[in-house]
């Protein structure tokens, strides 16, 4: 099959999925981005083709939807809806976090899976790909509110899940407040000290060392390894980081680390630019601790801070960006943005958070562009090590798992790098992280026949 005629069959592929899963776009969008990148694959490995690996790959082995109902504080009767993808366990149990948003739906919860799938693979530890959550809100709600609806989320979902089956962990609107509460109810019903069912949990109960902060170490471990390829540091950069949650306090507490500048932060009401930095314990006091809102920390910091309300962070000049908050956060004209004000870099620490045209603009400007599924692998990945600790009943020293932190996300970027060299797109992490990652889940799908 010639190269046009690989692209042709991929892009009917495509149109096909997008026909069988309608009104979601943020799946298409995910699974459009790796088709498109492996046309150059199926030429060299004609099997993953005959096998129909594309097209099992892109169907979630299953997919659970079910009621929520819990009572508030006021003894009032609310029903949200519970989600969990179990997309590929290829290469081990599935893994992923769990989101509670207002905005999760089927669709968002399947380009998440779908991207843990390869995000998983590209770690070399061995667990499969799934996602899952809730549209329940939890900003507002007491914690009285959070526990009945984690423990009502838990009595459906922890007949899905296990340590040899499924094991979920936090993202959006999950924290390890409320692992806590869906632990309890899992041990609860089963009757089971399962440790290795949830990652995220505390420290003092089975949790790991540098857990919190892996996410956003390791986005910014990824970030150095670009530009040390650059022959650049990141002594001095001047970074744009998005989003003030969990991602993004322990990005900017890395890039303190290694030397470069933080100097803004964001929420849904706008963002703060600080010409001094962000100063990171006060932002986690705010935002850990109070659960305020970025605002507040402009009021508090003085006269080196401002608030822009309903603006984009993007708006202000920097040498590198990491978006860490949400997806879609980063488009076009964000972009031609950071371009006109010389970004050399950009690093993706929440999941797809720049658009195909931004993503585009960034790598024919020449700006080195990690994706999610390689940048932001570093929270899957003390994940499972976590898990192995688990199994062990053993804990680690915090220098022992950020050693192997760093080291996965060296291996993570030499992987992507040399794959795309090896397909003939150099520098293009975006090909080399989907090609690394498909490979890899492709081959066990093959060695374990039509399942």
């Amino acid at each position: 099959m010639t190269r046009l005629d690989t692209k042709d069959a991929l892009a009917s592929l495509y149109a096909e999925i997008k026909d069988r899963n309608p009104a979601q776009p943020e799946f298409h969008q995910a699974v459009h981005e790796v088709l498109e990148t492996l046309a150059p694959v199926l030429e060299a490995r004609p099997e993953y083709a005959e096998a129909g690996l594309i097209e099992r790959l892109c169907e979630p082995e299953r997919q659970i939807i079910f009621r929520v109902p819990w009572q508030d504080d006021r003894g009032r009767v609310h029903v949200n809806r519970g989600f969990r993808v179990e997309f590929n366990s290829a290469l081990g149990p599935y893994k992923g976090g769990l989101r509670f948003h207002p905005s999760v739906n089927l669709g968002i919860v399947k380009f998440l899976g779908f991207e843990q799938v390869f995000k998983n693979a590209l770690t070399g530890l061995g667990i499969g790909g799934g996602k899952g959550g809730s549209d329940f809100d939890p900003r507002g709600r007491s914690d009285a509110e959070i526990m009945r609806f984690c423990q009502s989320y838990m009595t459906e979902l922890y007949r899905h899940i296990g340590e040899h089956t499924d094991v979920p962990a936090g993202d959006i609107g999950v924290g390890t407040r409320e692992i806590g509460y869906l632990f309890g109810q899992y041990r609860r019903i089963t009757n089971r000290w399962e440790a290795g069912v949830l990652t995220g949990k505390g420290q003092g109960w089975g949790g790991s060392l540098i857990r919190p902060e892996a996410t956003g170490y390791g986005n910014v471990l990824f970030m150095a390894a670009m530009l040390r390829e650059r022959g650049e540091d990141l002594e001095g950069q001047t970074a744009v980081v998005s989003g003030s949650g969990n991602v993004a306090i322990y990005t900017m507490e890395k890039l303190i680390a290694l030397g470069a500048n933080p100097v803004t932060c964001s929420d849904s009401g706008g963002y703060v630019v600080d010409d001094k930095g962000i100063d990171l314990e006060l932002l986690k006091q705010i935002k850990e601790v109070e659960r305020g809102r970025v605002s507040e920390y402009a009021e508090r910091r003085g006269a080196s801070a401002r608030f822009v309300p309903n603006g984009r962070v993007w708006e202000v000049p920097a040498d590198i960006a990491l978006p860490s908050a949400t997806q879609n956060e980063l488009d076009g004209k964000d972009a031609e943005t950071l371009i006109r004000n010389g970004v050399k870099a950009v690093s993706e620490g929440a999941n797809m958070p720049t658009t195909p045209e931004a993503v585009q603009l960034f790598q024919s400007a020449g700006v080195a562009f990690g994706p999610g599924k390689a940048a932001n692998a570093g929270g899957v990945a003390v994940s499972a090590l976590e898990m192995t600790q688990n199994h062990s009943r053993t804990s680690w020293t915090a220098a022992r798992v950020e050693e192997e932190l760093d080291r996965i996300m060296r291996d993570i970027h030499t992987t992507c790098h040399e794959t795309a060299e090896r397909y003939g797109a150099p520098g293009d992490y975006v090909t080399g992280a989907n090609i690394a990652g498909f490979e890899r889940v492709a081959d066990a799908m093959l060695a374990q026949g039509v399942i």
